[in-house]
């Protein structure tokens, strides 16, 4: 039986391969580094607030391309340690050289978690964001880089994060049940055409790929850029956090109950959409000269890569205005992959001042 030390080393390699090699790609640094939502806040944060970076000591955890920790050393850092776990910490090198701050930033290849730094930051600065704000568990990363190189007086960049859910109508409710069936029905002519020319009956596995189905289909988050009018119901903060003080334990599983107004006319109940917002606004002790939004919010004109995470309901109801929804939601990590979600929600619908049946739903978000 092998030691726990080779078993976290696997688990070490596992995670690897499964995460952090996207990140080791050009071209899925270009579509971050393409999302104009995101660099402006980024940009704005940093040099609207020059005060928390001049003759400052900046942490940029997971620093991609370096832009970020490039910014900062830009903006007056005396000195930036972009810690980068994948090989993209090579083309990060290349840029602080190009941009002649290699006197300033250091590229250090290695996950945070590893890494011993000479000194204690003024600023940890990252993008640890994922899909529906905590998917990728990165902030994980972030939370131990604060409390093992962060300044008692120090400031995180983003400071403050939160969570959002509304109601939504949507045609990716109907396209994803016809998808499915379609699925179903072309499974149904392999079986026949398998038997027919091969001499073997697979329908032994129809269950298993059914359910394999309809949990892709069915049971699995979408991601889009939604517009506005697909909202239909009175938006919710559901989660919110301090970066300065969060803990892992506060972001492992995030349960709220809430209602919502619905406000469209006459219309189906497609699901919820959720999206978040991150803010800059430093500390009490050291706060921000300019305070700067992030927001994934549903726009007609400003999407961003996050776009917002879409939970499909099967069938969909009709609603009216002034309906009122009591919504339970429930998201921890799956048990399989710990950078990947898994969601119980469930609601109940008031119409006309009656109470409907609740309505439960198993949802995923990989």
């Amino acid at each position: 039986m092998g030691s726990t030390s080779e078993a976290a080393a696997v688990d070490k390699r596992v995670d690897f391969a499964n995460y952090f090699c996207t990140y080791g790609f050009l071209y899925h640094q270009k579509e971050m580094l393409c999302d104009r939502v995101r660099m402006d806040a980024y940009f704005n944060a940093v040099f609207q607030n020059k005060h928390h970076f001049v003759d400052k000591t900046v942490l940029d955890v997971g620093a991609g391309s370096g832009i970020l920790a490039i910014w900062s050393a830009q903006a007056g850092a005396k000195k930036v340690y972009a810690v980068e776990a994948t090989k993209m910490a090579e083309h990060a090198r290349q840029l602080v050289e190009a941009n002649n701050l290699h006197n300033v930033v250091e590229v250090i290849e290695g996950s945070v978690e590893d890494v011993d730094l000479p000194e204690k930051v003024d600023v940890i600065i990252s993008e640890w964001m994922g899909y529906f704000l905590l998917r990728e568990s990165m902030f994980d990363s972030v939370i131990c880089a604060r409390d093992r190189w962060l300044k008692p007086n120090g400031v995180m960049y983003p400071s403050h994060a939160r969570m959002w859910m509304a109601p939504i109508r949507s045609g990716l409710v109907d396209q994803q049940m016809k998808d499915y069936e379609e699925s179903v029905d072309d499974w149904d002519c392999f079986i026949n055409e398998t038997k027919c020319y091969y001499g073997v009956d697979m329908s032994v596995l129809t269950k298993p790929y059914t359910e394999e189905q309809r949990k892709y289909y069915l049971e699995t988050s979408i991601w889009r850029n939604l517009h506005p009018n697909q909202i239909i119901g009175t938006t919710v903060v559901i989660k919110e956090i301090d970066c300065l003080k969060a803990t892992v334990n506060d972001i492992r599983t995030v349960h709220a109950s809430f209602s919502s107004s619905i406000t469209a006319e006459n219309s189906r109940l497609c699901g919820f959409a959720g999206w978040f917002d991150v803010h800059f606004r430093g500390s009490n002790t050291n706060p921000a000269q300019q305070e700067i939004e992030l927001t994934t919010t549903p726009s007609e004109d400003y999407g961003t890569h996050w776009g917002q995470q879409v939970f499909l309901l099967h069938p969909p109801p009709r609603v009216q205005q002034g309906d009122d929804l009591i919504v339970n939601f429930s998201m921890c990590r799956s048990k399989e992959n710990h950078r990947l979600m898994e969601i119980d929600l469930s609601y109940e619908m008031k119409q006309s001042g009656k109470l409907l049946p609740p309505v439960k739903n198993k949802i995923f978000i990989e």
